[in-house]
């Protein structure tokens, strides 16, 4: 893709896009998006996590996460790691800092 380079708060906020479903909260105002990363070659690469180890929306939310981050110019792949530490919990909620 052609454009501008995506920045971490270009990814955010295509990230913020995305409810948790059971939840009805944005992933990244959740809480469930802890690290994001963009290569010079436009691949982002994001570690989340979900509400609960074995949550049934991991699956959707990790390919939505995927499928949004790729529409993003210069975004040559989205690659998005289920991560489990530390495991999520409510306090985490609107506190993760970029």
């Amino acid at each position: 893709m052609c454009g501008t380079e995506p920045t971490r708060e270009d990814v955010l906020d295509a990230l913020r896009e995305i409810d948790d479903p059971e939840v009805g909260t944005n992933i990244v105002d959740l809480g469930l998006v802890y690290d994001v990363s963009i290569s010079d070659d436009g691949v982002v690469t994001v570690e989340m996590t979900t509400t609960t180890r074995f949550c049934p929306a991991s699956e959707f939310l990790s390919q939505a996460a995927k499928a949004r981050i790729e529409t993003l110019a210069s975004v040559s792949e989205a690659v998005v790691n289920l991560v489990y530490d530390p495991p999520w919990s409510p306090e985490m909620a609107d506190l993760m800092s970029f």
